[in-house]
Order: structure tokens, then C-alpha cells, then sequence
């Protein structure tokens, strides 16, 4: 079932967070388990269309405004061209690196589309993932990564998530059996039918057989890892 409700439009399920915190992960879990249409990060695809290096947008300043503009605003557009429920392993996140990196949350604050998207996502089911140390490690994609850097934006997204009274459901653990639990959990009162058993061998597992042609996922939007250059989650 795509729960809609007639007075907001379609549901859509939000993973906000830091970087680090298995967004993607549990992104690519909803994705599977229910059948939905997943918005992927999309500041890869910003930063390969601006030819741009990853050492030029920690010392370029105006080449950072640039990048963190395009990145929310093609967040935008990924979901505006979903027509009906999806899942998006992020939200306004960028901004709370912009807020350490740029110099342009002044203008995006006063840009009325900042308004109206906050008021989208607030209609939204969204998980809030809580930094562990654990899962901040180098992999060969994510580049510098530091425990300060990880709590400085966590609390920059949860601070936006007040600002804009956005309600959230918070996931603080780091058992992946019990991340799963509670947003399959969340989702199923909110009406979401998964398309898997939720039981046994293949409750990991997705039954796209078990999906209709027309229900089947849409391929991702631009795919990448971590809203800030050189970061993934």
C-alpha cells in the first residue's frame, strides 16, 4: 500500500543526520523492504557537473556557495519529480555543513522555497540517525572524517529540526537489528505495507516479484555519498 492523505499528498520518508550515521544504509533498507523509490544524494553529481576538486571546495569559498546552493536546490527538484511516496536518505542536511563552510545561510534563509520545503518535509515521517563513534571510520571515500566534525553537524540538524518544529522519530542505536525495527515499526502504523516477509530466511531480502509493474521503484536520483565534498554516510 502508498499511504496518501487527501489534505497533504503522498507520505515521504526522511533520513536526516550527519554524516556517518548509516542514512544511506537504512535509506537503502526502506527502499527494499517497502517498495519505495529512493532519492540517493545528489552532491556527486553537483560536483562532477562543476568539474570541481574536493580540495578546491575546502579552500574556495564562493566555489563551496556554489556547490552547497546547487545541492539543496537539486534536492528539490529529485522530489518534485516523484509523484507519490518515496524514501530520501537526506533532507535539508547540507545546509548544516553550509553553515560551517559557506556563507550562504543568510540568502537561503530568506529564499521562500526554504520555507515551503521545510513545510514538505514536515508532513514527512522523519528518522533522525544519532552519531556513534563507531561507525566514524576511513574507508577510502570519506575523507577527514572527525568526531567533532560529526557532532557539530548533528547538532546543526537537530537545531534546524527545532527551528522549524519539524517532528521527528530519533535513532539512536547502533544495532542495525534495531534501527530496522523501529522505523519498520514507525512505518507500518503509519499504514506503509512492506513488500518482504518480515519474518524468516528472506526478510532481508527483496520480493520484487511481489511488486506490480506499475509500483516497481523508480530508478534513484543521481546517486553519491555525503553532502559535504569528500564525506559519506
Amino acid at each position: 500500500m502508498r499511504p496518501t492523505d487527501a489534505t497533504r499528498g503522498p507520505f515521504r520518508v526522511y533520513l536526516v543526520g550527519s554524516h556517518a550515521t548509516g542514512k544511506t544504509t537504512v535509506a537503502r533498507w526502506i527502499r527494499d523492504h517497502f517498495g519505495l523509490p529512493m532519492i540517493a544524494e545528489v552532491a556527486r553529481s553537483v560536483l562532477a557537473e562543476m568539474e570541481a576538486h574536493l580540495d578546491a571546495l575546502r579552500t574556495d569559498v564562493e566555489l563551496v556557495n556554489r556547490f552547497q546552493t546547487q545541492v539543496f536546490l537539486r534536492q528539490i527538484e529529485a522530489e518534485q519529480r516523484i509523484d507519490g511516496p518515496f524514501v530520501s536518505d537526506r533532507a535539508f542536511c547540507n545546509l548544516a555543513y553550509a553553515a560551517h563552510h559557506a556563507t550562504i545561510l543568510a540568502d537561503v534563509f530568506r529564499d521562500p522555497r526554504l520555507v515551503d520545503y521545510m513545510a514538505s518535509v514536515r508532513s514527512g515521517i522523519v528518522f533522525f540517525l544519532r552519531p556513534h563513534r563507531e561507525l566514524v571510520r576511513a574507508d577510502g571515500v570519506r575523507a577527514g572524517l572527525e568526531w567533532e566534525e560529526v557532532v557539530r553537524i548533528d547538532g546543526m540538524v537537530k537545531l534546524m529540526l527545532e527551528m522549524f518544529d519539524i517532528p521527528y522519530v530519533p535513532v539512536e542505536s547502533l544495532s542495525m537489528q534495531e534501527r530496522v525495527r523501529c522505523v519498520e515499526r514507525v512505518l507500518t502504523l503509519a499504514g506503509f505495507e512492506p513488500t518482504v516477509p518480515t519474518r524468516g530466511g528472506d526478510a532481508l531480502r527483496t520480493t520484487a516479484a511481489r511488486i506490480a509493474p506499475a509500483e516497481r521503484p523508480r530508478a534513484t536520483a543521481n546517486g553519491g555519498h555525503g553532502s559535504d565534498p569528500g564525506r559519506a554516510n
